[in-house]
């Protein structure tokens, strides 16, 4: 698996509609060109999909980029909050289309541990 994004979750990222992240991470997520968004489905480590879209800004320096789409439900399911860290990492599959996973941690006593919904 590919290193796609990784973020510690801000208190906004928990509130808000969007999970803003790193410039940086834009590759793992091809936008076609004209466009501002892409669509894909990640799969928790129980291989539950969340449709999520990433966006950038049509205007300004930087493109500022954030995933949506099923971003609030996944917050809600996994009970995420402040500190946190979620992870997106990519396979290619046989047809050459990639396949997106999503995972969430948390650190405890100093070290992560995934979250998963019946640890919750």
């Amino acid at each position: 698996m590919e290193p796609a994004m990784s973020k510690v979750v801000s208190n906004s990222d928990t509130k808000n509609k969007r999970l803003e992240f790193p410039t940086e991470s834009l590759p793992a997520f091809p936008i076609a060109e004209g466009q501002n968004s892409m669509e894909f489905v990640a799969f928790d480590r129980v291989q539950k999909p969340w449709n999520f879209k990433v966006s950038v800004r049509n205007e300004g320096r930087y493109l500022k980029p954030w995933l949506s789409g099923e971003w609030t439900d996944y917050v809600h399911y996994k009970g995420l909050r402040k500190g946190d860290k979620v992870i997106i990492t990519t396979d290619d599959e046989e047809n050459g289309n990639k396949r997106y996973h999503i995972r969430a941690e948390r650190k405890h006593l100093g070290f992560w541990y995934c979250i998963d919904q019946q640890w919750l």
